[in-house]
């Protein structure tokens, strides 16, 4: 279930319930990608099985679904490319190309994903299916070669962080898995268990101190945005806005709540002001300056805003 869903789910339970519609267009297409995935796994499996894992199973055709479902994205600050975290594996967009290319051939379906570096990143999630030493779960997981090969860090077999978002050696995890908030305070090495307000749908430290959070949370009454000013320990309801969150500089904060509008606060998330729509619903979002915005679609596109989240261009087609 992705996040966006999960927002509408929330809503959904708060009011009467209507007939049932026709199954939406945006999860039939989810639908199908997730029977493709799984036909995809299939033939991995099958090919490990038989020790022929560098071939195709020329049984059934196999075409390569692409960086559809987006779970996260970055741009490596070593050459400013564009990567996209998803659930068929790593995806990269040079830095004047639309195309996205898979990284290494790998499958892994990578959930959190956050990059710290250049060429430096964290992840978790689900290993490639033809990776059958790996338990289920990755746990908090590194590479220091822009996303090629991965090595684990902790929680391996514990976690499948959701929600990833690092400030210098602080690190925040969503654990989708166990419903818990977790924060280290030194890179992932070691975790500490924080309170929550909720269902984690999304969360950003502020990038000067990162003590300071906001998150979005659903699944109670209260669901809404909060605020935390030390680490997470404790948290204030700030308003009842729900949706990605994205902290570029202390005085810009964004959100994209589900129905594709972008909002920017200068004040830490206490007001949100309407800047403007992507033109979908959203599945990640990533600031990487005050006015350089990225924001993915649910079938693989992605956007970028220059001016703030007033205006979007494609930057990636799958």
């Amino acid at each position: 279930m992705t996040r966006a869903t999960k927002i509408k789910k929330a809503r959904q339970q708060a009011t009467p319930p209507k007939p049932e519609p026709r199954l939406p267009r945006g999860l039939l297409f989810l639908a199908a990608a997730g029977v493709a995935g799984l036909v995809a796994a299939g033939a991995l499996l099958w090919n490990d099985s038989q020790g022929e894992s560098e071939q195709a199973f020329t049984g059934v055709p196999f075409t390569d679904p692409g960086p559809i479902h987006v779970h996260g994205l970055g741009v490596n600050p070593a050459d400013g490319s564009l990567f996209i975290a998803t659930h068929t594996g790593l995806f990269r967009a040079g830095p004047n190309s639309r195309k996205a290319v898979r990284i290494a051939d790998r499958f892994q379906d990578t959930m959190g994903f956050s990059i710290v570096g250049p060429n430096r990143f964290l992840g978790s999630g689900h290993p490639d299916a033809r990776e059958q030493k790996l338990p289920p779960l990755l746990g908090l997981i590194e590479s220091a070669d822009a996303g090629k090969t991965w090595t684990p860090i902790s929680l391996l077999g514990e976690a499948d962080f959701h929600v990833l978002r690092s400030a210098g050696a602080r690190v925040y995890g969503y654990d989708a898995s166990n419903d818990r908030l977790l924060a280290s305070a030194d890179a992932g090495q070691t975790w500490k268990e924080l309170d929550k307000p909720g269902q984690i749908v999304d969360l950003g430290p502020n990038p000067r101190n990162p003590q300071r959070l906001v998150t979005t949370s659903v699944g109670s009454l209260e669901q809404g945005m909060y605020a935390s000013q030390n680490g997470g320990q404790s948290w204030k309801r700030l308003n009842d806005a729900v949706g990605l969150i994205a902290w570029p500089a202390p005085e810009r904060l964004y959100l994209v709540d589900d129905q594709g509008q972008a909002l920017v606060s200068s004040d830490g998330g206490r007001t949100l002001a309407r800047r403007g729509e992507i033109g979908g619903q959203p599945a990640a979002l990533l600031a990487v300056a005050k006015d350089d915005v990225y924001v993915a679609l649910h079938d693989g596109t992605i956007k970028r805003s220059t001016d703030g989240g007033a205006t979007w261009t494609v930057r990636s087609s799958p």
